[in-house]
């Protein structure tokens, strides 16, 4: 069936259209142009004005609508992707926390079968951890911390190549062999709950490691031992000027005025957007998956208030802090989860952007930046029209 969005604001990776229309076919899109004629035959879906935009490509989460991908069951699975979709994600890298050998296979499993299916969401599997820095684990499981091992890793990246994201921490023993390893493989490395400084940074880098998990936490900043100062974990990713970037945009992991200078000095290219979810986002729930962390504040934090364990953000509420509470304009906020974070991932040539030929993965936002329609390759998300 053809379809027709017309008198829409739309995105375009030129800049804005005004009073254009996006032709949808098959799950592509079949045109976006500013001419919003209606075309004989199509079913014509009038959008009175509002914002027309890429869908959400999300990176980094744990789990929504009370399941966590770390079950590692196809319901979980399909019952967190859903309710992220109801938010504008229209594709995601279900994010596994620390995890035991066990777990990643068997969310592997998961992973691989459900991104064979047509037009699937789920675009690969993030692991987050287990090779992280134990005094900067914040919320996760330190039984499952360790340092990078070969005869672990290589069977779990040969064995399963729905892998496509991989943290650690650089300065742990076997990290450098780990990045290059994972990146010879196509996996991307990321720099993860770190007290690493410059030399670390530089060294990472030059290994593999092109990208930060949530930028500012898990890591240190400037800092001072005895008389000396010392730059943190995040001067020398600054210094780095073509390592990318993700931020917990909600507002409250980076506070607003911090989200304005990430974006001033690492720009659009290389800064992009995640809500590093819990399985409690989206949900009745007041418990999250963890018995650790508690729901405080609209955020999840272990239950000492030591550290920050997640968040209960959903895509639009991402889009919405940028643009309300840090001044970001909205077309740079829109790539920072769509754009910027396929980029990332390898995904641009079919995800990110609306242009012809591309996947169908488009969101409609109102003047309060309210999620009004949903339509995922080419389909409508249950629950989402509010068009009318």
């Amino acid at each position: 069936m053809l379809t027709q969005l017309i008198n829409a604001r739309i995105l375009t990776p030129q800049g804005w259209l005004k009073d254009g229309s996006v032709l949808i076919r098959d799950g592509k899109i079949l045109e976006v142009t500013n001419c919003d004629l209606a075309v004989i035959g199509a079913q014509l879906i009038d959008v009175k004005g509002m914002y027309v935009l890429p869908g959400g490509v999300e990176i980094h989460a744990h789990g929504g609508g009370g399941r966590d991908f770390m079950e590692c069951t196809e319901d979980a699975f399909r019952g967190a992707v859903k309710t992220h979709m109801k938010y504008g994600t229209t594709s995601i890298f279900p994010t596994l926390s620390s995890s035991t050998v066990p777990m990643i296979e068997q969310a592997a499993e998961t992973c691989t079968k459900m991104m064979a299916e047509k037009d699937s969401p789920i675009l690969g599997l993030h692991l987050e951890g287990h090779y992280l820095n134990m005094a900067m684990a914040g919320g996760q499981m330190p039984e499952n911390i360790k340092n990078p091992d070969p005869n672990e890793y290589i069977p779990i990246v040969e064995n399963w190549h729905c892998i496509k994201r991989w943290d650690a921490a650089p300065e742990l023993p076997g990290a450098m062999q780990f990045g290059k390893y994972i990146t010879g493989k196509g996996i991307l490395a990321s720099v993860a709950h770190t007290q690493a400084e410059f030399e670390d940074i530089r060294t990472a880098y030059e290994a593999g490691y092109t990208h930060a998990t949530h930028f500012y936490n898990a890591m240190p900043g400037f800092h001072k031992r005895r008389e000396y100062k010392y730059e943190g974990t995040v001067e020398s990713i600054y210094l780095m000027d073509d390592m990318t970037v993700e931020v917990v945009a909600d507002g409250i992991h980076v506070p607003p005025t911090i989200l304005r200078l990430v974006y001033k000095i690492k720009g659009v290219e290389r800064m992009c957007a995640i809500t590093d979810a819990l399985a409690c986002a989206a949900s009745d729930s007041k418990e999250a998956f963890d018995p650790r962390v508690i729901i405080e504040d609209g955020v999840c934090k272990l239950a000492d208030h030591s550290a920050l364990a997640g968040s209960v953000a959903t895509m639009d509420r991402l889009i919405r802090t940028m643009v309300q509470k840090a001044d970001i304009p909205l077309a740079d906020a829109v790539r920072m989860v769509s754009e910027t974070p396929a980029r990332i991932m390898g995904v641009y040539d079919r995800k990110g952007s609306l242009q012809k030929g591309k996947d169908a993965d488009i969101i409609v936002m109102d003047e309060d930046l309210k999620i009004r329609a949903v339509w995922a390759m080419g389909k409508l998300v249950p629950e989402t029209d509010t068009l009318s």
